[in-house]
């Protein structure tokens, strides 16, 4: 009898299949590396030609004059609508206005931008995080279960001067806050 050679079997112990075997899963791994690196790539450059939350845009040279981020208008309010709105500005090294009232238990919508560097603002034991751009707005709602008071960071290196950025929010009473903004009033913070 004759023994007939597997071509596929070069060498004892068929070494020719494992390295079929392994050019195989090569190749699956290649692929997978292929795959992920084109979606970070188009991640990338989706997320830069639209950042998220930012696709309001704003003039960052005359937001202090005219629209809705003027001085007066800045803070917190109930709009026409019966939501709760604050109104925000960044700037290097502060936040406008340095204090914020907002009610627990509310939905509360941010809306704010930057006048010259990217900031971003996290409130303390919240889910409120967001950056600050100049020339888009942030707009985010968030609803704070408890009454007290946080501090509220700049979150984004701007400078010398960032260590000291930060503003306080006071949440308080859904009744005091309504008391607060009655008539049309913006919400201003209790001194303390």
């Amino acid at each position: 009898m004759t023994a007939t050679v597997d071509p596929r079997r070069e060498g004892p112990g068929g070494e020719g299949i494992a390295v079929a075997a392994e050019r195989r899963w090569a190749i699956v791994v290649a692929a997978i590396i292929v795959v992920l690196l084109a979606t970070m790539v188009f991640t990338g450059v989706h997320w830069a030609a639209m950042p998220p939350s930012r696709v309001e845009t704003i003039d960052p040279r005359t937001l202090h004059v005219t629209g809705e981020f003027v001085e007066s208008n800045l803070g917190t309010g109930i709009g026409p609508d019966g939501k709760v709105v604050v109104r925000l500005i960044a700037q290097q090294y502060s936040f406008e206005p340095q204090c914020i009232v907002v009610p627990s238990e509310m939905p509360v919508t941010f809306r704010g931008t930057s006048t010259d560097s990217i900031h971003g603002f996290v409130i303390g034991a919240t889910n409120a995080n967001v950056m600050l751009v100049p020339g888009f707005v942030a707009t985010f709602t968030t609803t704070f279960k408890s009454n007290g008071e946080r501090l509220m960071p700049c979150h984004e290196y701007c400078g010398t001067g960032h260590g000291a950025m930060w503003a306080r929010v006071q949440v308080i009473a859904p009744e005091a806050f309504l008391a607060r903004t009655s008539g049309g009033r913006k919400a201003t913070c209790v001194p303390g």
